[in-house]
């Protein structure tokens, strides 16, 4: 499996961006999606996870009501929307592969990173 992601830029504080992820290599629709993010010395952090289907999505406490998962198994696609946003969301996001239970924010839980893209967010 390879994970593309992609859609991260410059934005000021408040606004929005929309990253993707594009996958390729297996049935997209059989596996779980999360995003992930890390910002210089400090570990990767969970933001938002999905099931097979979106039907199940959960959140990080600290993006809760800004940040939107979903995805779209026809396009093998899993996007991030992120309104609302703040200096401290700045950092390189991830999207991963779920192997564990739903509602695992683990990371080892998660697999196949895609190479991240960076979020900047200026006050």
């Amino acid at each position: 499996v390879q994970l593309q992601a992609y859609g991260g830029g410059l934005v000021q504080a408040g606004g929005s961006l929309r990253l993707s992820c594009a996958a390729s290599g297996r049935t997209f629709s059989s596996i779980a999606m999360g995003w992930f993010r890390q910002t210089p010395g400090k570990e990767r952090e969970f933001v938002a996870a999905t099931s097979r289907s979106g039907g199940i999505t959960y959140y990080a406490d600290s993006v809760k009501g800004r940040f939107t998962i979903s995805r779209d198994n026809a396009k093998n696609t899993v996007y991030l929307q992120m309104n609302s946003l703040k200096p401290e969301d700045t950092a390189l996001y991830y999207c991963a592969l779920g192997g564990g239970p739903i509602g695992s924010r683990r990371v080892d839980d998660f697999g196949s990173w895609g190479q991240g893209t960076l979020v900047t967010v200026s006050s």
